[in-house]
């Protein structure tokens, strides 16, 4: 195997659906996750340790990304909102998945528990790309969506850790390693910047990469994903990165451009078309059970919060997007025997399409109207007050 020309195939292939994003319009994960589909289906576009590394850390450092964008006042100030769609948004799908698989579809009780985390989720991955295209991320439309999308999938996660995790010792040593550093890197930080930043070396760059992978391999150990203690970090210092706009760019530069391309064509690797045809009635009937059972909780909640018709709309598809934790719960299930491989064709095909279709919708029909504010940096909705003022 010619690893160059192995790298070259998936750089190419991100390279094309950056070009196709850029005519169409449409949002790059988005591409890269058809593209994926092409590749693995008629390209013989296969994954190998090195792509899974890159994808796997493609993943870490978007989600811990998404985390260093909310906004910790908006966070306090609509720490309701955040909640209840947060929360709502996990479990309406997850009873919805688990009582349709369980009863309906006859899976047994491990196999049900499994779609009902899959299918519960949200996508931090998917959300934070299109938010940071959009700009909506520097809004407190688009922070309210990504701190709803952080409580959400950290009920996905805390249900895939209580129903399926080792209570070990190690559980013990990732929580306690999780809340030391959870403590002290807001305290360190802004002095190790202030001493080491700025150098052509990318020290804080490197400090920060140290303590996400060393947190992943603890996660790992204790049977846990290394996306949750990687959003967590992210969320800690986002106040820092609040004030250190320049390093968040240069991260966000360097991971939109070499390791999420990685992430989103490995994610659509695991679509297998035959096998999406020989159950897709299955497949939409657990699309719509997912959609569905999100817009009965999450779109009356944004009419209880006040929201614009476009904006409620636009923030319940957003959180009608699965795929990180999402293909993280179904791996999970395949590699520990709970679901079979029919199975988890199945529900990363659903996870798939609850990625692209809500988003299409969402960005097609419902996207609000950004604007820049005269100062220039900050950016603001036309016609907004989604919430109301408190």
């Amino acid at each position: 195997m010619n690893t160059w020309l192995v790298a070259a195939t998936w750089i190419g292939l991100a390279l094309a659906a950056g070009l196709i994003s850029v005519r169409t319009g449409i949002s790059v994960a988005m591409v890269e996750i058809m593209v994926g589909v092409i590749g693995g289906n008629y390209l013989g576009l296969e994954v190998n340790t090195w792509v899974n590394f890159l994808a796997g850390l493609g993943a870490i450092v978007l989600t811990f990304l998404a985390g260093a964008e909310v906004d910790p006042a908006v966070l306090k100030s609509k720490f309701k909102e955040s909640v209840s769609l947060g929360v709502v948004g996990f479990l309406f799908p997850f009873l919805g998945a688990f009582a349709y698989t369980y009863y309906v579809a006859g899976w047994n009780l491990q196999a049900a528990q499994i779609a009902g985390i899959a299918l519960s989720t949200t996508s931090v991955a998917i959300v934070y790309a299109v938010m940071v295209e959009t700009r909506l991320n520097e809004t407190e439309l688009g922070q309210i969506i990504l701190a709803a999308c952080f409580i959400n999938d950290l009920g996905t996660v805390l249900a895939l850790g209580i129903l399926f995790a080792n209570y070990d010792y190690w559980m013990l040593v990732f929580i306690a390693a999780t809340a030391v550093v959870l403590f002290l890197m807001p305290k360190i930080t802004p002095a190790f910047q202030e001493r080491f930043g700025r150098q052509v070396s990318q020290i804080e760059v490197k400090y920060v990469l140290f303590a996400l992978l060393l947190l992943g391999g603890l996660a790992g150990k204790a049977n846990s994903e290394a996306v949750l203690p990687a959003y967590l970090l992210g969320l800690a210092l986002a106040g820092f990165f609040q004030r250190e706009k320049e390093l968040l760019q240069r991260m966000r530069a360097a991971a939109f451009a070499f390791l999420t391309p990685f992430y989103f064509l490995k994610a659509g690797l695991y679509v297998s078309l035959p096998a999406v045809v020989g159950s897709f009635g299955l497949i939409l009937i657990l699309l719509m059970v997912k959609m569905v059972s999100k817009f009965v909780g999450i779109w009356p909640l944004t009419r209880l919060f006040r929201y614009k018709h476009r904006e409620g709309m636009y923030t319940t598809l957003l959180m009608c997007t699965g795929l990180t934790f999402g293909t993280i719960s179904s791996l999970f299930g395949l590699s520990h025997h709970y679901i079979d491989q029919q199975q988890y064709t199945i529900l990363v095909t659903v996870v798939i399409a609850s990625g692209v279709i809500p988003t299409i919708i969402a960005q097609a029909f419902f996207r609000p109207r950004v604007q820049a504010a005269e100062a220039g940096d900050v950016v603001s909705i036309s016609e907004r007050h989604p919430v109301p003022e408190e």
